[in-house]
């Protein structure tokens, strides 16, 4: 695959072109594919590098606006472009940018907290749970909250300067808090992180050892809110991105040599597949913004478009070693590691379990679906 379409910007319909005439249009349209060639070419640069990656994520954080502030189709659309061309880049810009933008809707200034950097710092969600690890919250003397206990999944923790993490306030009830990765109480574990995939971005536990740490929101205030749905989808907008990576080495590949009727039926199904997954993203922004993504539609709206897009990826993946072979596993160190990064993002769908969750919010919350 060439350096020009490895760096070329990922549209959620296939095009740069928008509804509308004129040349205010194009101008509007010209500005977006400069814009997301510029993140493109800035995401393949960092090149599974971490401190690359966070540097990238803390100059979007300035310049990318939030789920739901009016331009969310062109927030997947820059998150599923930095996906296509480093997943690197795209899992630490998705985490820092989720990070603003629950402070945002929580209407805490990240410039006010403690510990925090002149130039903003860089932020990770740490919201995971797991048999055996647990995280509780309790407010010590003079109202100040400490939490203490291990969180798994916290993924580059002693790389990055801030995070919002989610403790138990009871047996029944969990509440986000900002913490300060700098602070002594925060143990890393180190080495357990064996992925072949993103092994640049380790996501091992986390000890929390009393540690200050600032409330964000009411309790369940996290799951709660209509964002949570919506960043959940932007987190399917990088996966279609990787997709789409993936995907275009089979598209270069038959331009370089003629294909046969086989390599032309792998590409017309991955045509099908990318463009399905990447319209319902397209809708799904219009629905947030529109203001009909909140509450139960919202998160049903979010389980059906993840659902299709960790599909989508799995049939992309397949069909791409089907149409390419082994050579580019074996032999093309950009494409090997871009679909093991792909095939371990994408497991944050549950899979099954996710199906069944749609399922029961159906049969409990909505009249007949189809």
């Amino acid at each position: 695959m060439t350096d020009e379409q490895d760096r070329a910007p990922v549209w959620l319909t296939g095009t740069g072109d928008r509804s509308g005439s004129g040349d205010r249009t194009k101008r509007r349209d010209s500005t977006e594919h400069a814009r997301l060639g510029e993140l493109a070419a800035a995401a393949s640069s960092v090149d599974g590098d971490a401190g690359r990656a966070l540097a990238l994520a803390r100059r979007l954080g300035a310049s990318v606006a939030g789920p739901g502030d009016g331009n969310t189709r062109q927030l997947f659309e820059a998150l599923a472009t930095l996906a296509a061309a480093d997943l690197t880049a795209a899992r630490v810009a998705e985490a820092h940018l989720d990070a603003l933008s629950i402070l945002g809707q929580a209407g805490v200034d990240p410039a006010g907290l403690p510990g925090a950097p002149a130039g903003g710092g860089t932020w990770g969600v740490f919201a995971a749970e797991a048999r055996g690890a647990r995280l509780t919250a309790r407010q010590a003397d003079g109202g100040r909250w400490l939490i203490d206990g291990t969180k798994p999944w916290c993924s580059l923790a002693g790389s990055l300067s801030h995070a919002l993490v989610t403790a138990h306030t009871s047996e029944t009830s969990r509440r986000l808090f900002a913490v300060d990765l700098a602070h002594p109480g925060v143990v890393v574990h180190e080495g357990t992180w064996v992925a072949r995939g993103l092994p640049a971005v380790p996501s091992g536990p986390v000890d929390f050892r009393d540690l200050p740490a600032v409330p964000v929101g009411d309790d369940e205030w996290y799951l709660r809110r209509p964002g949570f749905a919506w960043g959940g989808i932007g987190v399917a907008a990088c996966w279609w991105g990787g997709a789409v990576g993936v995907a275009r080495r089979v598209f270069a590949a038959a331009r370089e040599r003629e294909p046969d009727q086989i390599a032309l039926a792998h590409l017309g199904a991955l045509d099908v597949l990318l463009s399905a997954a990447g319209g319902s993203l397209a809708a799904a922004a219009t629905a947030i913004d529109a203001g009909t993504a909140a509450g139960v539609d919202g998160a049903i709206l979010a389980a059906r478009v993840r659902g299709l897009v960790a599909r989508t990826v799995d049939e992309v993946i397949a069909r791409t070693g089907h149409a390419l072979g082994p050579a580019p596993l074996a032999l093309d160190a950009r494409h090997a590691q871009r679909v093991a990064d792909l095939q371990l993002y994408v497991r944050q769908h549950h899979a099954e379990r996710d199906d069944a969750a749609l399922g029961r919010m159906l049969l409990t919350n909505a009249p007949a679906p189809w």
